[in-house]
């Protein structure tokens, strides 16, 4: 509903011997010549486009200046009162619980403008008692409102126009409007006089219309700016995230004897649930005794000569699956020093893991190995990742490195297997997450494992150290998916080589 004319709008139509159609008294026509009467309506006429444009222009200021919503809504019943020469107005508003609350209110006589209030906010109470009873104050009012077939918010309205009428009295000449937000009621702008001889023209009409359009648009604007600085805050949060999980994923890859390596960890977004790590199954280093120095800028060293290599993913992308993340990565590390085999390690890891995944409803895909320095020998399990790609220096061959293992988080009971496969010198492991074979071109074609193993097999040939190599098997998908466009999904590479010079 755009306009509420009530009753007393009634005296629009009445006798014009004692207005004119803009609210001015009327003169004796009997003492007016027609020349002095054309220019007293073209002086009127002139006097109502300048009080437009100064309404325009203040309002606009306003709406410009103002960065508080309630400074400018107290201007609103004071502008309302005066481009339309009335006693009065008030701005009512709807607020997010559904109830209804006066805002503001400017009354030309403060005596009578403290019964207006009262009457307003009596109006206002009664509103929100039938709007709590669900029911209608009364048989007539639902019958000329149409109540039963209005909707919640607009019955509240309806009812508060029938009660402000009420209240207010039948002497007091009423014009309410919608506050349109979104093109949704939040609420009425009432303006009244209390003049007998008081109408409302169509031009004063157009004119409060105007003020509550300019008050929807600022209210608009401030709910705008409150999300802005939600989302402000959420981005700010987000960056936190991103801090910290970059923070725990290895800032770069550790010397291994023996070993090269080179990883990389590219989420989809700011917070990803991709997890790599490269975790010393003991942590005291060769000559070092508990408690004696340790030089932070030195390589750390197994003094039980394993390394264990992990790879993971998150089902989910975003904040939780970050939050899953970090939760695996403290959980694995403290399992690992428990000197288990990679099969039992998963095992247990599923059973501490499986309470909270079960709760969240996410389950964790996780490859976990372990190197052993003196020979050579690669150990490991499969909870249902993607399996790593071994290429053999000697057969010039690339194999696939599974075993059988449920997801993390899926069945508390669940078993998995171990394998076992023996380096050579020049070997080199992939270990990578779904967002390389899954990756897709604008055609909808993914770029598969088979493409992978392809193209891992061909930078095995031709590049010389690990880093080379992770940058050759990421450009190919960039390539694939088409330059300029964005992987939806988390993407981690982390490459093994065996250094040529290493006995095999």
């Amino acid at each position: 509903m755009n306009t509420v004319p009530l009753s007393q709008l009634s005296s629009e139509s009445g006798d014009d011997s004692r207005s004119d159609n803009y609210g001015n008294r009327g003169e004796n026509t009997s003492d007016v010549t027609p020349v002095f009467a054309l220019k007293q309506l073209v002086a009127r006429l002139y006097r109502e486009q300048h009080k437009i444009q100064d309404l325009l222009s203040s309002l606009g200021f306003a709406l410009r200046s103002f960065n508080n919503l309630n400074q400018f809504l107290e201007l609103i019943p004071l502008m309302a009162t005066r481009v339309t020469d009335a006693d009065g107005s008030a701005l009512v508003l709807l607020k997010p619980n559904g109830q209804v609350k006066l805002e503001q209110l400017h009354y030309q006589d403060n005596l009578q403008g403290i019964d207006i209030r009262k009457a307003i906010e009596t109006a206002t109470l009664k509103v929100k008692d039938a709007t709590a009873r669900s029911t209608a104050l009364a048989d007539s009012e639902s019958e000329q409102f149409n109540l039963e077939q209005a909707s919640g918010v607009e019955k509240g309205l309806a009812l508060l126009d029938a009660q402000v009428s009420r209240c207010l009295g039948s002497d007091i000449h009423l014009f309410g409007t919608a506050i349109l937000v979104k093109q949704m009621e939040r609420g009425r702008l009432y303006v009244f006089s209390r003049d007998p001889e008081y109408t409302w023209t169509e031009t004063r009409q157009k004119l409060v219309r105007l003020v509550a359009d300019q008050t929807a648009v600022a209210i608009a604007n401030d709910e705008l700016t409150v999300e802005l600085r939600k989302k402000e805050r959420l981005d700010r949060e987000l960056e936190i995230g991103a801090e910290i999980q970059q923070r725990l994923l290895p800032r770069q890859c550790p010397q291994i004897p023996g070993l090269e390596l080179a990883a990389r960890c590219q989420p989809a977004n700011r917070v990803g649930g991709d997890y790599y790590d490269f975790i010393p199954t003991h942590y005291v280093q060769p000559g070092k005794t508990e408690g004696a120095d340790i030089n932070k800028n030195s390589p750390v060293k197994s003094a039980q000569g394993r390394w264990g290599i992990v790879i993971g993913d998150v089902m989910g992308k975003g904040v939780p699956a970050g939050l899953i993340m970090t939760m695996t990565r403290g959980m694995l590390r403290a399992e690992v020093l428990n000197g288990h085999s990679p099969g039992q390690i998963l095992q247990h890891l599923n059973q501490v893991m499986y309470a909270d995944l079960e709760n969240s409803h996410r389950f964790v895909t996780l490859f976990y190995s372990e190197y052993d320095l003196q020979t050579g020998i690669l150990s490991y399990s499969n909870a249902a990742h993607n399996p790593p790609l071994l290429w053999q220096a000697s057969s010039n061959s690339v194999r696939r490195l599974d075993t059988l293992g449920m997801l993390i988080g899926l069945d508390s009971n669940s078993q998995y297997e171990e394998a076992q496969v023996q380096l050579a010198a020049g070997d080199t492991i992939i270990y990578y997450t779904d967002g390389f074979t899954e990756a897709a071109n604008p055609n909808g074609e993914r770029f598969d494992e088979e493409n992978l193993m392809q193209v891992f097999q061909k930078a095995c040939q031709n590049c010389q150290e690990p880093q080379a190599i992770l940058e050759y098997l990421f450009d190919q998908v960039q390539q694939f998916i088409g330059q300029g466009n964005r992987n939806g999904d988390d993407m981690t590479l982390v490459v093994m080589r065996v250094h040529k010079g290493t006995r095999g």
